[in-house]
């Protein structure tokens, strides 16, 4: 199976190398945040009488039989749930989840899956992230703080999915439940403001409005989640498993 990237595999850092990240003088960035909402306070609670706590371990899982080639829905709706506008530059433009197509060189099977971050149970980005920008949930989700993002892209460099993305350029037309900086990292959220008022994600929304259904969110530690029985009735994988990163992001096998 070809592999998805041909960087080097980083495994998940030491607290002493947090230490040194945080001593060294690394300068701030200049920030343009969208107004109301911080996704700090996302992580305290769903509601204000209703905390965050690892009850719930959210997770999505891709058949890769039926993500459709030359289908990128997910993506698009993604773009627009979050404001994301791409500039023409493949290089630097934002992607919080994109399509990548995978070939079998010995049998000649092909297939094209989403990759997106995928929510790690020990994520890298977090370890070494120098002023704790990025945190996980009690509930599994990944995200970054942007008041407190510097911008120094330790964590692009740790995620082993290539998931994130560094904004290069002043935003316009924001959306106020997904603030955005210029000069700050960014990834895949799984919609968090849409997980708290219990909806799915847009990416799963738009693959089921198009009939192809490759896309199911749920609740990995609910045994009687629809999530939950198809990891269990069916063969899984996590993406890069050698890291042991335990990911809430399944792919069925390929």
């Amino acid at each position: 199976m070809t592999r998805l990237m041909n960087c080097p595999d980083p495994s998940p850092a030491a607290p002493a190398r947090r230490t040194f990240f945080t001593q060294a003088g690394v300068g701030v960035a200049l920030l343009a945040l969208a107004p109301g909402v911080r996704l700090v306070d996302l992580a305290r609670a769903r509601a204000e009488d209703e905390p965050v706590t690892s009850a719930n371990r959210w997770g999505l899982l891709i058949d890769t039989d039926k993500c459709q080639s030359g289908c990128d829905e997910c993506v698009s709706a993604c773009n627009e749930e979050h404001g994301i506008v791409g500039h023409g530059r493949p290089e630097t433009d934002a992607q919080w989840i994109r399509k990548v197509d995978l070939k079998d060189d010995q049998t000649g099977h092909e297939l094209s899956i989403p990759v997106l971050c995928q929510h790690c149970e020990e994520p890298p980005c977090v370890d070494v992230c120098p002023t704790g920008a990025s945190f996980r949930r009690d509930d599994g989700i990944v995200l970054v703080d942007k008041h407190i993002c510097i911008g120094c892209r330790y964590c692009m460099m740790a995620c082993p999915f290539q998931a994130r993305s560094f904004i290069h350029e002043e935003l316009t037309g924001q959306r106020t439940h997904a603030p955005r900086g210029k000069g700050t990292v960014e990834s895949c959220t799984l919609c968090v403001h849409r997980v708290d008022k219990g909806e799915q994600p847009a990416c799963v929304e738009a693959c089921h409005r198009e009939g192809h259904d490759a896309l199911v969110f749920g609740d990995l530690n609910d045994a009687e989640d629809q999530l939950t029985k198809l990891t269990r009735a069916s063969a899984t994988r996590e993406l890069r498993p050698e890291l042991k990163l335990n990911t809430s992001v399944r792919y069925t096998r390929f």
